[in-house]
């Protein structure tokens, strides 16, 4: 009699299959660089968000926002109509590299820690232009629903040291 004894074969149930799937499916969803799985497929929960990316050929109006190495943004108090469609125009004025993240406080200072543990992350969403120094570039967003919305850079260091604002949506 030998020691060891085979192990039967069985077939492969369709429910393990479909569950196994299913798994890697759920796994396989949009991740971005903060490791959360998303839903709205932008990189965002939709809740983290007040408004979606916005058309070139919707655009209402331009909004100048000028970015500085003093740590602040110019306007830093920006009044926007629900349903609006603003572009953005930022200059980068400073030597350092400085960006414009648009999205609730709970999600940039979120956010703000994840650059904090990794400086040299590259990231680009749409709700966010990211500009090195003396350059310029647009960020178009259509503002959907009324409340506060906050603006930050999230470059290490730079919204701890106060380069935040509020967009207001009447």
């Amino acid at each position: 009699m030998s020691k060891y004894r085979s192990i039967p074969k069985y077939p492969f149930r369709p429910s393990v299959t479909l569950i196994l799937a299913s798994l890697l499916v759920s796994c396989n969803g949009h991740m971005t660089h903060d490791d959360h799985q998303h839903d709205s497929g932008d990189g965002h929960h939709s809740e983290d968000l007040v408004g979606k990316p916005g058309l070139a050929h919707e655009v209402d109006r331009t909004v100048t926002v000028t970015m500085s190495d003093d740590m602040s943004f110019m306007p830093g108090n920006i009044d926007v109509k629900a349903g609006e469609t603003i572009r953005f125009e930022l200059a980068n004025d400073g030597v350092l590299k400085h960006e414009m993240v648009i999205g609730k406080s709970e999600y940039l200072m979120e956010h703000a820690k994840m650059m904090q543990k990794f400086p040299g992350m590259e990231h680009e969403e749409p709700n966010m232009l990211q500009l090195d120094a003396s350059e310029s570039g647009e960020l178009i967003w259509k503002f959907t629903e009324s409340g506060n919305v906050d603006f930050a850079c999230l470059q290490p260091g730079h919204f701890e040291a106060g380069m935040k604002g509020i967009i207001k949506v009447l």
